[in-house]
This record gives C-alpha cells, structure tokens and sequence, in this order.
C-alpha cells in the first residue's frame, strides 16, 4: 500500500540498479522527505562507496510507468552541516582501475572497493582496512574549509588552525547522516584560502529518476558518463547505453527550493532520488566541485501519464531565470498588445517559461542535446528551437564539462500538446 509520506535515511554505496528493490511507494502526489549525505568530496575520498556520491535510495512513486514522467516538487532544503571542505582535486595515480571516482583500490595490497579507516587527520590519515595504506585517489589541488553562520545565510572559510580543529570532530561538524560510510573532507583540515566570505543558496546537485542501466550516481549525466563507455571496471557501458541515463546528476544551481523538476520515467516506479546538496554554488561549477552538504529535503512527487521526454525539464524560481525568459508583466503585454495594433497584428502567442536540461561530452554536445530534447517534447524544428532561445530565452552552463540549460518562453498551445501547460501555468501564471 502506498504511503502518503516517506521518510528517507537509506543511502545508496553509489551505484543507482535498476533491478534493486526501491522504498516506498509513495502515493501519486505525495511526500518524500529524505536527509541527505554530502557529495563528493566524502565519498572520493572512501573507496568504498562506488558512485562519487553517496545519493538516497530511490523511493517507488505509484503509477508511474516507462514513457511517463514526475513532477517533482521542491518544497524545502535545509543544510544541516555546520561547515564543510571543497576545492579543485588532482588524481593520485596507482589508486584507482580506469576512474578514481567509481574504482577506487588500494596502492599496496591492491584490494578494490576497501574498507578504510580513519587514523588522525589530514589526506593521509584515510587508510586500507586490509593493510594500513594510505588510499584515498584524490588530493586537493586549492582547497578550502567554510563554516555557515546559525541562520545559513553567509559562510567564511577557515584558518589552519581552525580547520584542524574542525577535522578531529569532522562526522560532527558535517552532520553526516547516521547511515552514511564516507569518510568526512573536513578530516583534510585543508586551508589554502582564508577569511572568504561567501553567501549560501543551497540546491541540490542530484535529483532525479533511476536510469535504466546500472550506473555509478555521479555518471548519470552524459558528461561524466563518457568515461563509463568501455571503461576497465564493472560499470563499463557501450557508448549507445549511455541513453540510459535520466540526467539525475545535474548540479545546475536553479534545482532550489520551491524550484520544480520534471524527470523522464524509464523504470517502472520511476525510482526517484536525491542527494549532493551544495551550500552554494556559481554557474558552471567552474572548480569542478563546490559545498557539498548534509541536509533535509521535502518534495512532492505527481506523475505525468504519457508524458514522455529524454531528460529532465525545470521550472526554475522566476528570479532564477534569464531575464529573456521572465513572464511578461501587465504593462509589458499592454505595450506589446498596442505595438501589434500598428502593425496589424490580431493575434499574439502567450508563453510560459521551460527549462529543458541537456548533457553531452563537453558544452557544444549538451547543448545539441538540450536543443534536441525540446525540440521533440515541443515538435517544432531545432532552428525554431534556437531562434525561441536566442530571443526570449539563453543557453545557461549549469556544470563544465558539459551539462546547460536551454530556457525560452514556450507557446501556451505547444506546453498543451506535449501535456506540459498544467503544471507550467501552476508554477508561473497568478
């Protein structure tokens, strides 16, 4: 029987399996209310979590069927961390098979996916359960500490001192999740850059429907995915598997509270998760990595019978949106109504903003991608498509190397034929 409310705080090791035995279900239009564990920088730093995120187990949304889609609605997020470490990483070569952030193994005893333990602070105190090895495949390049004031309105990063004081209590002052194994960042006591002040607009950088492949988490987009394709471990994917994916991993800074995320259904049940929440965080993630968090996130799920599209769709908060692509005010369609009229032009479009979400091997892919998703969910053609963004709208880089937003505002009679106007029109029109 399905619930109207499930409370999550099972975690995945990484891996999104399609064959794996979801929670739930959740009543169509209900509640998932899920605390999350920090992305990342934790979970790279444990080998024993396969995913490069440590994301929520998918939870069952009743009557969703392949070929439909869910709505998902964010109600609230709330960082939980009192404060957390990120920076730019380099590789430590001999440690991983292929991909350091899916097969991590240990220099010395050459066990995969190990245990480990933690034994003082700093990069060296992560070690093999099985030999004492230092292990972790991952060591900062730049990096850095932040604590977040009481209310989680500005962050500061901290002095060395501080931030070794951080690391000997660090499962503490991250508030990793009672199920979570990571080994938390703030063990590296890390402080190359001191006294930044940094306002927070927390989001999360994984929401989204289970793939229908086997995937590490984190390569549930088809940038990071690349390096599944024929890859030496477990996870290997052929190249057109890669159309598996749902785009859960999108770290796109618009997937925030009260936002709304349409996600494709390519399993039965859909098998929604989250996860990989950041405290802030500016386009294009430019560092390849931000504030990963722990926290609490309430959504509402409603399925979209026969909606059927290939990736995700957002809805962004109207102060997230390109300026383009903003709803026209009262007088802004008077004055266009007017300029119509000394032209001769009886009948004009009403429109509503969409945010279509594409990924791809690096920026001019994802973006062909995203052009291409709507240009099928709308069925128009992809030069209609392009001059649509170009002049109401933009092309937005959500995470470098290759996952952006294409916005423009959409007829209202093209959001209706592709079943999308009801929940458009609720998210925009008064």
């Amino acid at each position: 029987m399905a619930s109207k409310v499930v409370y999550v705080s099972e975690l995945t090791n990484g891996i999104l399996d399609p064959d794996s035995q979801m929670l739930g279900p959740v009543e169509n239009g209900g509640y998932i209310i899920a605390n999350t564990a920090p992305g990342c920088w934790g979970p790279m730093i444990t080998p024993a979590i396969r995913g490069g995120h440590e994301v929520t187990k998918p939870v069952y949304v009743e009557g969703a069927k392949v070929g439909d889609s869910v709505v998902i609605k964010i109600h609230s997020i709330k960082v939980t961390s009192i404060l957390t470490s990120s920076g730019n990483e380099k590789v430590i070569e001999g440690r991983f098979l292929g991909d350091p952030f899916v097969a991590a193994k240990c220099p010395k005893c050459s066990t995969l996916y190990p245990e480990t333990i933690i034994d003082g602070i700093g990069k060296d105190a992560i070690k093999c359960k099985v030999c004492g090895e230092s292990i972790v495949p991952f060591d900062f390049t730049n990096g850095y500490t932040i604590a977040f004031d009481e209310n989680y309105t500005v962050g500061v990063t901290l002095n060395k001192q501080a931030a070794e004081i951080a690391a000997k209590d660090a499962k503490y002052y991250m508030q990793t999740p009672d199920s979570s194994i990571q080994n938390p960042i703030v063990v590296f006591a890390q402080a190359d850059i001191v006294g930044l002040s940094a306002r927070l607009r927390p989001f999360l950088g994984q929401l989204g429907a289970t793939p229908s492949i086997k995937m590490p988490d984190s390569h549930n987009a088809g940038d990071f995915g690349q390096f599944l394709i024929d890859a030496p471990h477990e996870y290997a994917i052929k190249k057109d598997q890669l159309a598996m994916r749902t785009d859960g991993h999108m770290d796109i800074n618009k997937v925030r509270e009260h936002a709304v995320v349409i996600a494709p259904v390519k399993v039965e049940g859909a098998g929604i998760y989250l996860g990989d929440m950041h405290a802030m965080q500016g386009e294009g993630e430019i560092a390849g990595h931000t504030t990963d968090v722990s926290g609490i996130t309430v959504l509402q799920v409603e399925v979209l019978k026969n909606v059927s599209i290939e990736g995700p769709i957002i809805l962004p908060n109207v102060e997230d949106l390109p300026y383009l692509a903003k709803p026209f005010s009262c007088e802004e369609k008077e004055s266009v109504k007017n300029l119509a009229s000394v032209w001769g032009i009886g009948e004009l479009e009403e429109s509503l903003p969409v945010a279509f979400v594409g990924s791809g091997a690096n920026i001019n892919e994802a973006v062909d991608n995203a052009l291409e998703r709507a240009s099928k969910v709308l069925k128009i053609s992809i030069p209609e498509v392009k001059n649509r963004a170009t002049i109401t709208g933009a092309i937005e880089i959500g995470r470098l190397p290759g996952t952006v937003t294409a916005t423009f505002l959409v007829p209202i009679d093209l959001l209706k034929n592709a079943g999308l106007y009801n929940i458009v029109a609720k998210k925009y029109k008064n």
